[in-house]
């Protein structure tokens, strides 16, 4: 059975005192509350992720990267290694994010290796994937979505394969406010995990959890999260929220 994930990105956003505050209050609600089957994960900046991972090492909640490099060490200034972020307990990385593609022209080849090197450290790559607006509009969404991830992770071998997340999120949807409607984030949904049973089977396929982020919010998760082949969110701004985070965790 497939799990049920909701993924906190929180960007280039909060101090390391304005982080531990927030994830303090998001724990105090999840120990009075009841969160039910889903799991929780917060992605903080890299100067965050040490001090965060010791604030829940006793909670449910893991901790994720927001990128990794994509080699293992070297003259490599300014960049993060799967091997550092293993070293202080990082759980998961985010690998191809939107921004990270658009802003650093990060392709499907520097991916792949990206997602192989977490892999070897034992880190959960939540694979990003997603059409920009013109790509909608032209009616090559499922093509450039397919490129992406095929190109990034079908040369895995199915038992690596089956440890990965995969992120839908529509680029034009990110951070503008517009989701993309409940049938067009399952119409995709659908035909990710079409893809991946091709490829892998439906057994693999039938397990891999397929995250929705695209202005996924408190008041839209639980129509987004009710659809068939929706099994969480990948969620930004209003993880930023304890609140508003909250609710999203407990939409299912």
């Amino acid at each position: 059975m497939r799990k049920k994930i909701v993924a906190g990105n929180w960007k280039m956003n909060t101090t390391i005192q304005e982080g531990i505050a927030l994830v303090n209050e998001l724990q105090k609600l999840i120990h009075d509350g009841n969160i039910g089957s889903a799991n929780v994960i917060i992605a903080p900046p890299f100067t965050h992720l040490s001090e965060i991972i010791n604030v829940t090492k006793n909670s449910v909640i893991k901790v994720s990267a927001q990128n990794c490099a994509n080699e293992l060490k070297g003259a490599f200034t300014g960049e993060v290694s799967v091997a550092m972020l293993q070293s202080i307990g990082v759980s998961h990385c985010l690998i191809g994010h939107s921004e990270r593609r658009s802003y650093y022209h990060e392709d499907n080849a520097m991916l792949n290796k990206k997602v192989k090197l977490a892999l070897q450290a034992g880190i959960t790559p939540i694979f990003c994937c997603g059409e920009v607006l013109k790509e909608r509009e032209e009616g090559k969404l499922f093509e450039v979505i397919k490129s992406q991830i095929s190109e990034a992770l079908f040369d895995l071998s199915a038992d690596d394969y089956s440890k990965i997340i995969i992120a839908y999120e529509p680029v034009w949807a990110i951070g503008t406010g517009v989701t993309a409607s409940p049938a067009q984030a399952q119409e995709m949904h659908a035909f990710i995990r079409n893809l991946i049973t091709e490829k892998y089977g439906k057994q693999i396929a039938d397990e891999t959890s397929l995250l929705y982020g695209g202005s996924c919010n408190a008041a839209n998760a639980n129509e987004l999260f009710a659809q068939a082949d929706i099994d969480g969110g990948l969620i930004g701004g209003a993880s930023l929220k304890a609140a508003d985070f909250y609710t999203i965790i407990t939409s299912f």
